[in-house]
């Protein structure tokens, strides 16, 4: 066996302690930014300098200030959904689902909407009640208080 076909490390193919941060820190960003946090809150519980550095690293990494933990090649794009597949019948079929899908998210909304506008026109019919009772009720007292002063 030559020099150039021995392995550099006598670790390599073992699992090391290098490998075990990459697989959690996949793990975690796997799971998004609360596993993060959970799992600084937990070093902080378990021996505070852990926690410190899981947080001096997610503020290091930006993984503290950005919107996911997800690395940017596994985003994708919004006209990735747009693009051709090369395949007419499958385009077809996407074209048909994605106008499905956006005739029945109308209709969602309109649906709220209307949800909306029930529950303001309840909530305004309510207040337009204890209004008219109130006043009615006020009504009555002042008929009930002048009488009692002419009684008297």
């Amino acid at each position: 066996m030559s020099t150039t076909d021995m392995p550099l490390s006598r670790h390599v193919g073992r699992p090391g302690f290098k490998d075990w941060l990459v697989r959690a820190e996949n793990w975690l960003d796997a799971r998004g930014k609360p596993a993060w946090i959970a799992a600084m809150v937990l070093g902080f519980i378990a021996f505070w300098p852990l926690g410190l550095a899981i947080l001096a690293y997610m503020i290091w990494s930006k993984r503290m200030f950005s919107k996911t933990c997800r690395s940017r090649g596994a985003r994708v794009s919004p006209f990735t959904a747009m693009r051709s597949s090369g395949n007419t019948a499958f385009d077809a079929y996407k074209a048909e689902t994605l106008r499905r899908l956006e005739e029945e998210q109308r209709a969602f909304e309109s649906f709220l909407e209307r949800l909306r506008e029930a529950k303001d026109k309840a909530e305004f019919d309510q207040f337009m009640e204890d209004r008219a009772a109130k006043a009615r009720t006020a009504r009555e007292d002042d008929e009930n208080g002048n009488g009692d002063k002419d009684a008297a």
